[in-house]
C-alpha cells in the first residue's frame, strides 16, 4: 500500500503528490573486550542502543556502519559482516525505518560521542535498561545466532 502526501501550492492550486517511503538504517552489533557495544542515548526515544543511524544520501549502508561506528562510540571497526535486515513499521516511534545490521569487531578506545549519553560493553548476562526500540530483538537474536541456534535469520 503506497501512501501518498498531497500538498496543494496556496498561490496557484497545483497539486504535488509525494511518496511516503521508508528510511533507511543501519545498527552494528560491535564485538568489544568480551562483549558488545551499547551507547545510552542522549536524545528521544532514550535507552540503550546499538550503535547506529541513519544512512547519507549517496552512502552506501557498508559505509554509513563505518561512520556510525566511529561517530558513536570512537572505535574503528574490522570484519563488518551482514547479519539482518528489520524492517517492522513501529520499530522506530519517530519513522518507518528500515535497518540493515551489521556485526563487526572494534578496537581502539571506546568513548561517547556527542550525541551519547554515553558508552558501555555489556555481556548477555547484563545488559542494561530500558533497551531502545527493537534492539532488544536484534541483541537477541544475535546471541542466537552466537550459540549456534540460528543459522541464518528468519523472515519476520
Amino acid at each position: 500500500m503506497a501512501v501518498k502526501e498531497t500538498l496543494i501550492c496556496p498561490s496557484c492550486g497545483h497539486v504535488i503528490e509525494r511518496y511516503k517511503n521508508p528510511v533507511p538504517t543501519v545498527d552494528i552489533i560491535i564485538e568489544y573486550a568480551a562483549g558488545i557495544v551499547l551507547v545510552e542515548r542522549k536524545n528521544p526515544p532514550y535507552g540503550w542502543a546499538l550503535p547506529g543511524g541513519f544512512v547519507d544520501y549517496g552512502e552506501t549502508v557498508e559505509q554509513a556502519a563505518r561512520r556510525e561506528a566511529g561517530e558513536e562510540t570512537g572505535l574503528a571497526i574490522d570484519d563488518l559482516r551482514m547479519f539482518h535486515v528489520y524492517s517492522d513499521p513501529e520499530r522506530d516511534p519517530r519513522h518507518h525505518t528500515i535497518t540493515t545490521v551489521f556485526v563487526a569487531r572494534g578496537s581502539g578506545s571506546l568513548r561517547a560521542g556527542d550525541d551519547a549519553g554515553g558508552a558501555g560493553v555489556f555481556t548477555q548476562d547484563a545488559l542494561p535498561e530500558p533497551i531502545a526500540f527493537d534492539h532488544g530483538r536484534i541483541i537477541s537474536d544475535y546471541f542466537s545466532w552466537k550459540r549456534g541456534e540460528r543459522r541464518g535469520m528468519p523472515c519476520r
